[in-house]
């Protein structure tokens, strides 16, 4: 068995500024579009859909072509060996599951409102959403406040996830993962949170990027988490 380092590289990186589609039909293009929109809203800062989430989302589920980008961040490596095997059926799932998953926003967006997913409000697609998934819409959370909010967590692993949580996941990956995988249009997510991140992934494997600046080398945690602060001094 051949290791990554061994695999030819594919591809080139994806193209942000393309709306060419090679999983997705028009309307399912539009649909996902729609739905990311709302998972990460545009508000004071961009949002998935600026940050090119669904451009994310079609190459991935497209083949087993955009899988893993090289350590140059020059393309994608072939994948090999059984690994291309069991990567196939896990894709063949997942658009099953996306394909499926469309149709039910659309039609329970019709059996509601009238209209497909895609062309209602706001306010209606985070409703179907909501209906959709089975949990309440989170709260609007600031940082600057103290108090305990619930949050949904969720690893990286997308095997066996239904539709919606698929969706989080992919939507969330697309908006914070490196740009070579097309999504994260001009480091959009990277900024909303201040990360000022790689140039390339070849930066990152030459060391000539490194995260090490950014560590908090002393500190205390009251002064990281408010609240505690405030326990502390009762």
């Amino acid at each position: 068995m051949t290791s990554k380092a061994d695999w030819p590289v594919i591809n080139s990186p994806v193209d942000q500024e393309s709306d060419t589609r090679l999983f997705f039909n028009q309307h399912e293009w539009e649909t996902i579009e729609e739905a990311t929109a709302r998972i990460i809203p545009t508000d004071h800062d961009p949002g998935a859909r600026e940050a090119g989430v669904v451009r994310f989302i079609d190459r991935y589920l497209s083949s087993v072509d955009y899988i893993y980008a090289s350590a140059d961040g020059g393309g994608f490596l072939k994948i090999e060996g059984k690994e291309v095997d069991a990567w196939r059926e896990r894709m063949v799932e997942m658009q099953e599951t996306y394909r499926e998953g469309i149709r039910k926003l659309d039609e329970s967006s019709h059996e509601k409102f009238g209209s497909a997913f895609k062309d209602l409000s706001g306010e209606k697609q985070d409703e179907i959403l909501v209906n959709l998934s089975g949990r309440p819409k989170p709260e609007h959370m600031k940082f600057d406040t103290s108090g305990e909010h619930s949050t949904f967590l969720q690893g990286t692993f997308d095997e066996g996830l239904d539709f919606f949580s698929a969706l989080v996941l992919h939507t969330r990956q697309g908006y914070y993962s490196d740009p070579v995988y097309g999504g994260n249009k001009d480091y959009i997510g990277w900024k909303v949170i201040g990360f000022p991140g790689p140039k390339s992934l070849a930066d990152t494997n030459t060391l000539k990027y490194s995260v090490k600046d950014h560590y908090i080398q002393e500190y205390d945690w009251a002064d990281l988490i408010p609240h505690l602060k405030e326990k502390r001094g009762k």
